[in-house]
């Protein structure tokens, strides 16, 4: 019996080491050679640095704007600027904040890959797309940042940026985030704040203090002052720009009745005042010189024109005639017979011609 109790617990032990062979294996190389977690942290972006006041510089002269030019200024030179460079890279610098000038062709930020520290370098950024935003207060920008880091350059997306002027010393640049595969495992979420305080319109050149944070497999970030510099400037600044049409909202009941009471009321006005017009012409009296020195006269109640004859000291009555005295006939006319001789009805000229008669007689 102990011979067959000690054989029957040899059988066991043999098969529950044979079963959890593989489970041990397993467990012994955990333990000698531990897998790495990916860790995805959520770093807040750092806080970016505001500026005091901006200074643009056009026609090789650089002032404060608060002097002499207005956020919209500001704002349409900005545009020019983003919209004669559309489709162009534009180099980034780190640079000195007081005199403008690039300290690095690149801009650095510590992070850390899964659980491996390294380093992350911007040197450049595509400029995608600029379209203006409503009101014509916002850029709306499509960047590609050129982002590398232990020399790989992982597959990001395009980042959505909004540039927009709160006030002639604030203006700043920011989108939303967007993602890096910077790891085998899930994808970094990266946001940029660029708070711009410098603008060369001469040379293409924006500066400002910005902030750059990641977070998820890879996280980290950085902050520091840096340039961005435009391959063309932004001139001409001439034509002018025109902000997307907004539809107007449509009138009430009520306001539609008012216009059209008002637009009533004024084609009355209108009516009266031409009545009154046609009136005043009309009662003003007219008058028009004839060659015999009549005057034409119109009666202001009948509005009928009347004539009065004036006599004039040289000039006789319209209604009598003057007689007048007409040649007497020669002798050759006579006796050739194309005239007859005419009668005279007056005394006087009887008289004479009986005397002429008589004469001839004797």
């Amino acid at each position: 019996m102990r011979f067959k109790l000690s054989k029957n617990i040899f059988y066991i032990s043999i098969t529950l080491m044979l079963c959890n062979c593989s489970y041990v294996h397993d467990y012994i190389n955990k333990r000698n050679n531990p897998i790495p977690e990916i860790i995805s942290v959520n770093v807040p972006t750092p806080r970016v640095k505001q500026s005091g006041s901006i200074v643009v510089c056009r026609s090789h002269q650089c002032a404060p704007a608060k002097i002499s030019m207005s956020k919209e200024y500001i704002y349409n030179s900005l545009l020019h600027l983003f919209d004669n460079n559309n489709y162009q890279k534009a180099l980034i610098c780190q640079a000195d904040p007081f005199s403008h000038v690039c300290l690095e062709n690149y801009i650095t930020l510590p992070i850390n890959v899964g659980i491996t520290p390294t380093n992350a370098y911007i040197d450049n950024v595509k400029i995608s797309d600029v379209i203006i935003g409503k009101n014509a207060e916002t850029i709306d920008l499509l960047l590609n940042y050129n982002l590398t880091y232990g020399g790989q350059t992982p597959d990001c997306t395009p980042s959505k940026s909004i540039l927009f002027a709160k006030s002639v010393n604030h203006i700043l640049m920011e989108d939303a985030g967007y993602s890096c595969k910077m790891t085998s495992i899930g994808h970094t979420s990266i946001k940029t704040v660029f708070s711009i305080d410098y603008i060369d319109l001469d040379y293409g050149y924006i500066g400002g203090n910005y902030s750059i944070g990641l977070s998820g497999p890879a996280y980290g970030g950085g902050t520091g002052y840096m340039i961005l510099r435009l391959p063309k400037n932004a001139y001409p600044l001439s034509p002018k720009l025109l902000a997307p049409k907004i539809e107007k909202k449509k009138n009430s009941k009520a306001n539609i009745d008012k216009n059209t009471e008002m637009r009533k009321a004024k084609a009355k006005n209108k009516k009266s005042n031409n009545t009154k017009s046609k009136s005043r012409k009309t009662n003003k009296p007219k008058a028009k010189p004839f060659k015999d020195g009549q005057v034409e006269i119109y009666a202001i109640k009948k509005n009928k024109p009347t004539t009065n004859a004036i006599p004039t000291a040289n000039a006789a009555p319209a209604n009598e005639t003057i007689p007048t005295e007409k040649a007497a006939p020669t002798n050759d006319a006579i006796s050739a017979g194309n005239i007859t001789p005419t009668k005279n009805t007056s005394p006087a000229n009887d008289a004479t011609t009986k005397k002429d008669i008589k004469d001839s007689a004797k």
